[in-house]
This record gives C-alpha cells, structure tokens and sequence, in this order.
C-alpha cells in the first residue's frame, strides 16, 4: 500500500540523511576532492551548495503562502560557506536545524512558495519537506561517490523519493507527440508507478501492488527504489536496471520538450 510520509518521518529522515552527508566531510581527506557526479565541483562546492539550498527553502516556509521567494531568502542562497572544515561541519549542522526547526513549526499542508509550478505535487510545506530529503538524500550519495564510499539511499527515503520526482518533473498538459503509451517504474521493494503519455500530457499515477493487472505498459522498468532514484537524477545509467518492452521510449521521453 502506498503511503505518503509523515512530518515526523520526514523530519527524522532529514536528519538522518544530512548527519550521513556531514559525515563524509568530517572523513574525507581533503574538501577540494572533485564529485564525480558532480564534475564542477569540488566537496566544499556540494556542502555550499546544500547548506544554502535548504537555508533558502527554510526562509520560504517561514514565510508563507507568496508569489516569490522573499529577500532574506535570496539572502540566504547568496550566504558562502566556512571553508575550514570544522566551522563549515557546524555550519552545515546549523542549516539542518534551521530547516528542521521551521518545518516543525509550519503547518504540512500550508502553502509556501514552490518555485515548481503547476505538477502533480501540491505547493504545501509538506511537498518542499520531501523534495529536501529526495536532495539531500541524492547529495549525500554524490558525497559517498567522491569519497569512493557510495552506499544505496536507504528504502524509506528512495520510495518516497521515486514518486517525489516523477510528479514533479514529468507533468506537463502538453501534448505527447507520439503514439500513446505508458512507462511503469517497479521497484523491487513492493511500489510501482506509471507514467502515462498520451495527447493529455504526461502523468504519473500509483500502480496496486496486487490484485489488478493493469494494462500492458510500452516499457517496464525495474529495480530498487534507491537505483530507480539514481537512475531519474542521473547518476546511474539504466543498464543498471531491469528493462522490459520497447527500450526505444526512454529516447523519446528524455528528447522531448513539453512547451509547459
């Protein structure tokens, strides 16, 4: 059964995942390492870049329901980051509490600027709490990967993560340009997703785990939720998946451009 995570889950895991990512700074011989990944990056870039993303999205929830992001916002996405390790470690430690702190005060289902448009994700506190874990979740792989220490995002996070991104980025009214068909994303761990495209657009719906039989999708494509994630942020290839159906479509799907 597909279930949304809770507040008090999502702020649990925010924790956890930014705890891993510091802790890879904390080890990792030197902050100039390069991310491969990441390739114009450096570790200390990741770090700068996560600690004033979340900086950034904690003053928008603070701010509330708004048009564009306020001025301290801004403020904050434009804060440089202590270079010397351990000051940069408080620092990054400080910007997870801030987040945490203002997530446990707003209300899950109040609205906040967004910045994503019209998708499949509600412009709530609680959306912007799951695509921060889905971020510094992926993140915090990138920093694993740098250090030659890659470990798979843990289950709870990735399937979670999974239906994060594919209602965000793959919405559109647009019409598909080619014969209707569907893309369905299985993970190994119970949950499937399909991508529908067809002359209505793009969008994605849950699969039941059992009991129905859906019909038959232009293109399966199985794997761990964690791998499923890596694969839609492009850090893996998808031969590192189960493919089944006409393989054909991920070219079509990745060389169009919705006009919304």
């Amino acid at each position: 059964m597909h279930t949304t995570l809770a507040s008090p889950d999502l702020l649990r895991l925010i924790d956890e995942r930014a705890t891993a990512f510091r802790a890879v700074i904390a080890s990792a011989p030197s902050l100039d390492v390069q991310v491969p990944t990441c390739p114009e990056w450096t570790l200390f870039d990741l770090a700068q870049h996560l600690g004033q993303g979340r900086r950034f999205r904690a003053a928008t929830i603070a701010a509330g329901p708004a048009d564009a992001p306020p001025a301290e916002a801004d403020a904050e996405n434009n804060m440089p980051a202590p270079r010397e390790r351990e000051e940069l470690l408080a620092w990054s430690a400080a910007t997870t509490q801030q987040l945490l702190d203002v997530l446990l005060a707003a209300d899950p289902d109040g609205s906040c600027w967004t910045g994503w448009g019209i998708t499949q994700l509600p412009d709530t506190c609680r959306s912007v709490a799951r695509l921060q874990l889905l971020e510094i979740a992926v993140h915090t792989y990138d920093a694993q990967v740098a250090v030659g220490a890659p470990q798979p995002l843990p289950a709870e996070v990735a399937l979670d993560g999974v239906e994060v991104d594919l209602f965000l980025t793959c919405f559109t009214t647009s019409a598909w340009p080619h014969k209707p068909t569907a893309i369905d994303y299985h993970a190994t761990e119970g949950r499937s997703w399909r991508l529908t495209l067809d002359g209505d657009g793009g969008r994605t719906t849950r699969l039941p785990a059992t009991g129905e039989d859906p019909d038959a999708a232009g293109l399966s494509i199985r794997g761990t939720a964690s791998d499923l994630v890596l694969y839609l942020y492009d850090r893996i290839s998808v031969d590192s998946l189960e493919l089944d159906g006409d393989p054909q479509l991920l070219d079509l799907l990745h060389a169009w451009e919705p006009e919304d």
